[in-house]
């Protein structure tokens, strides 16, 4: 029921907006963003000075990006934002990107801070904020989310700078090499004992042509 009304929802949101899921998703946290700072403007005094510092912040120059190279998932957790002098990544299908520049949504306290350090791509394809879619696993997706995964990647590879790769991991199990091994063992055994068995054939061919 559930996943029947969320698909309603996202073809209503094409149908209405003529913006793709993550087109609307988009404007929609821009919206929130606005909010946020016209809000600030008429806040406290404290709160304003507060939030005109983290602005300031913000807008100070980034470093460059860093290259990564390829690194392990459970690394790319590092740098989530909530070390400030760490860059701010988040990956799409295995690609990393730094999203410093956008810290606003990405960082701590934003509309989209939990998918900072991670792989999101089912969460992207699902637009989803549930935990156990914060992964890469796209398996079982269906086209519509498959197509609105590959919006999100061409706006991430359009303007963030890809920085790495998650690293696979590939289990090894002994249980191949083991078998091989007694294989390997069990034809050396069995050779000579071939070899026996075709002499005393030709021996016995041998016998009674004589």
């Amino acid at each position: 029921m559930g996943l029947q009304l969320w698909e309603t929802l996202k073809e209503a949101i094409t149908a209405y907006t003529g913006l793709s899921p993550a087109t609307f998703f988009t404007v929609v946290a821009l919206l929130w963003a606005i909010y946020y700072v016209v809000t600030g403007l008429f806040g406290s005094s404290d709160d304003h000075h507060q939030r005109s510092r983290a602005f300031e912040e913000q807008m100070e120059p980034l470093p460059p990006p860093v290259q990564l190279g390829e690194i392990p998932e459970e690394e790319l957790k590092q740098y989530d934002g909530s070390d400030p002098k760490k860059p701010l990544l988040m990956a799409i299908k295995g690609q990393i990107y730094d999203v410093s520049q956008s810290r606003m949504f990405y960082g701590p306290g934003g509309p989209y801070a939990l998918f900072a350090g991670k792989d999101a791509s089912r969460a992207l394809a699902k637009m989803s904020f549930e935990e156990q879619d914060l992964t890469g696993d796209i398996s079982g997706l269906g086209p519509f989310e498959l197509d609105a995964l590959q919006d999100w990647e061409y706006k991430f590879m359009s303007k963030y700078v890809k920085v790495g790769t998650i690293k696979k991991t590939v289990a090894v199990t002994g249980g191949d090499n083991g078998n091989g091994e007694a294989s390997g063992t069990t034809e050396g055994d069995a050779k000579p004992a071939g070899d026996g068995s075709s002499q005393n054939a030709v021996a016995g061919t041998d016998a009674k042509e004589e």
